[in-house]
C-alpha cells in the first residue's frame, strides 16, 4: 500500500459496501477516516476492522437525512481530528421500499421518498464538508508540490450511478433513483465550478452493479448479472 493519504482526514458517509471498502483502503494508505452512518453497530464494526489492521478510524452514528444530526456528526469529526481534507459521500439507498418504479406506476411518495434517501444526505454532507474545508487555510506546496496545489483545501467525491446516464429499460425500472442520481451529477458540476477557485475539488463516481448489500437483489438475478458482466 502507498502512503498517499498520509496526514489526510477523510469523512466517509456509509459503513458498508463501497463506503466500507473505501474507508479500509484510505486507512491502509495512511489516512485517518471518520465514518458516518445511522447504524452505530455497523460504524463500530468497520472501525474495529480498520484499527485491527493498524489504521486510524473513528465514527459517529447519525441519520444523514436530518440536518441537525448531520451538522453534529461533522462537528464530531472536527473535534476528533481538527480538520477535514476529504469527503466521500456514499450514503444513499434504493427507493423500492418507498415506492420507486416505473413512472406510470409511481405515487408521489415514491418520488419524494427516493429523492430524500439519495439527495438529502448528499446535499447535507457536501455542505458540511465544504464549510469545514473553507475554514481550513489552503495548503502550501512544500515538498509535496507534485501532488498538492498551492490553494488546495480539500476534495469531495459524490456518489452517482450509471443509471443516471445509461438506463437499462427492462432490468432497472427505478425512475426516481435514476433521476436522483442525475441530480447528484448536476450538483457535482456546479459545485466543482464554484469552489475550484477556493481550492476545493468536487467529483462524482457513477458505478455500475457492484456487490454490496444494496445490490443483493440484482446480484441474485442471473439475467441481471449476465447483463452487467457484458
Amino acid at each position: 500500500m502507498s502512503r498517499r493519504f498520509e496526514d489526510r482526514v477523510v469523512v466517509i458517509t456509509g459503513a458498508t459496501g463501497m463506503a466500507a471498502a473505501a474507508a479500509a483502503r484510505i486507512a491502509g494508505d495512511g489516512g485517518s477516516v471518520f465514518v458516518l452512518s445511522r447504524d452505530p453497530d455497523e460504524c463500530a464494526a468497520l472501525c474495529r476492522r480498520i484499527t485491527a489492521s493498524g489504521g486510524v478510524a473513528d465514527s459517529h452514528a447519525a441519520d444523514l437525512c436530518r440536518e441537525q444530526e448531520t451538522e453534529d456528526a461533522f462537528a464530531a469529526a472536527l473535534e476528533r481530528f481538527g480538520r477535514i481534507d476529504g469527503l466521500f459521500a456514499v450514503a444513499g439507498a434504493s427507493g423500492r421500499r418507498v415506492g420507486d418504479g416505473p413512472l406510470h406506476e409511481m405515487a408521489l411518495s415514491g418520488w419524494t421518498g427516493t429523492f430524500e434517501l439519495n439527495t438529502v444526505p448528499t446535499f447535507l454532507a457536501a455542505r458540511e464538508g465544504v464549510r469545514a474545508m473553507l475554514r481550513t487555510a489552503p495548503a502550501d506546496t512544500g515538498d509535496d508540490a507534485a501532488s498538492r496545489s498551492p490553494a488546495e483545501r480539500g476534495s469531495i467525491v459524490l456518489m452517482s450511478s450509471v443509471l443516471a446516464r445509461h438506463p437499462s429499460p427492462q432490468l432497472f425500472a427505478t425512475h426516481a433513483y435514476a433521476a436522483a442520481k442525475g441530480a447528484v451529477l448536476s450538483l457535482t458540476t456546479t459545485l466543482a465550478a464554484y469552489y475550484a477557485p477556493q481550492g476545493i475539488r468536487v467529483n462524482a463516481v457513477a458505478p455500475s452493479l457492484v456487490a454490496t448489500p444494496m445490490a443483493a437483489r440484482a446480484a441474485d438475478d442471473a439475467t441481471t448479472v449476465d447483463y452487467a458482466s457484458r
